[in-house]
């Protein structure tokens, strides 16, 4: 297995990082011009812009037209707000703290240990105390790259395999796959805020009273107001379709690689078998959001066939491992007498 000839993968995360940037207010405008079609067709509250069939789709461009500043702006603040306080949101989700060398003197020798062997700066280090077996990296530029492991981990790996799971946090940092999964995630912030001011907005307009008319422009709107409906559907749909596209950008293969550049760091293929090995089964943090356990190095969340899943599964990357990087399949322990 290629261990870090990475040149590739990283230019790669930071296209898709600008990438995302730039098709983010598209993206955003979409979505508001869908909901605001939805509440059209719906409601039937287009009366002024007329009841034929344009009349919906005037409506909502001109809704879209009022509101997109007030949203955009609103996404940019919060957009700034995530970028500098982004590890405070995941630390209060998450319920990790800041570990200190006096706590656990083991984990931060064996991560500056990593560190000094490829001149690189010292993450801060941070737990969750959960029995749980799990750990990930977070940060957008150096001086907010972070490793957080849970307090199950440290409990359970030994010196080797925990040298192993840093070496794969450390490996994410150097790839720049913690700044795109970062991004990523205010994205999706970003996202549900504005629908939810959306929803409410539309939800007092109507309430309001603003959706009064007459009988008979109601039956004249009937047929605009399916069509509007059907093709806020489509939008709202293509919007989502997007999303999962975006979503899915954020390649699998970079745990293929994170595990690949833990064996060239630490060069001990079997202690990132053995750690994957202890992790399977017991990855699961209570109450951690969706989009920080796809940072995790386990995230046993998966859809249908793994259509959906975040992560490679587990028996895959130590079939890789073996194949690739020289690793040997532990045997399999004995059930029984």
């Amino acid at each position: 297995m290629a261990a870090f000839g990475l040149g590739t993968h990283i230019s790669s995360n930071n296209f898709k990082s600008v990438l995302l940037l730039a098709g983010f207010p598209v993206l955003l405008l979409l979505l508001m011009y869908g909901l605001f079609l939805l509440y059209a067709g719906l409601t039937g509250d287009f009366g002024a812009y007329g009841y034929g069939m344009e009349g919906p789709f005037l409506w909502a461009a001109n809704s879209l037209a009022q509101a997109w500043p007030f949203a955009i702006g609103g996404a940019l603040v919060w957009f700034v707000i995530a970028y500098f306080s982004h590890q405070t949101l995941i630390d209060m989700s998450t319920g990790a703290r800041e570990l200190s060398r006096k706590e656990d003197a083991r984990v931060w020798n064996l991560l500056e240990n990593l560190c000094i062997s490829r001149g690189v700066p010292m993450p801060s280090l941070r737990v969750i105390e959960t029995p749980a077996l799990n750990a990930f990296a977070s940060g957008l530029h150096e001086k907010q790259y972070s490793i957080t492991v849970t307090s199950g981990l440290l409990q359970a790996l030994d010196d080797a395999e925990l040298e192993a799971v840093l070496a794969h946090e450390l490996t994410h940092i150097r790839n720049r796959d913690v700044r795109l999964l970062v991004v990523a995630v205010i994205f999706v912030g970003i996202f549900s805020f504005v629908g939810e001011l959306m929803f409410r907005g539309l939800t007092n307009m109507r309430w309001s009273g603003g959706g009064g008319r007459s009988r008979s422009s109601s039956r004249d709107s009937g047929g605009a107001a399916v069509m509007a409906v059907v093709v806020a559907l489509v939008i709202i749909a293509i919007a989502y379709a997007l999303a999962i596209v975006i979503r899915f950008a954020l390649s699998r293969r970079r745990e293929y690689l994170a595990d690949a550049g833990a064996v060239e760091l630490t060069k001990n293929p079997d202690a990132m078998i053995s750690a994957l090995r202890k992790i399977s089964g017991n990855a699961e943090v209570p109450n951690a959001p969706a989009e920080v356990r796809e940072m995790f190095i386990e995230n046993a969340h998966v859809g249908i066939g793994e259509i959906f899943a975040t992560h490679p599964s587990i028996e895959k990357r130590i079939a890789a491992l073996v194949q690739f990087a020289g690793g040997r399949e532990p045997a399999p322990s004995a059930s029984g007498p």
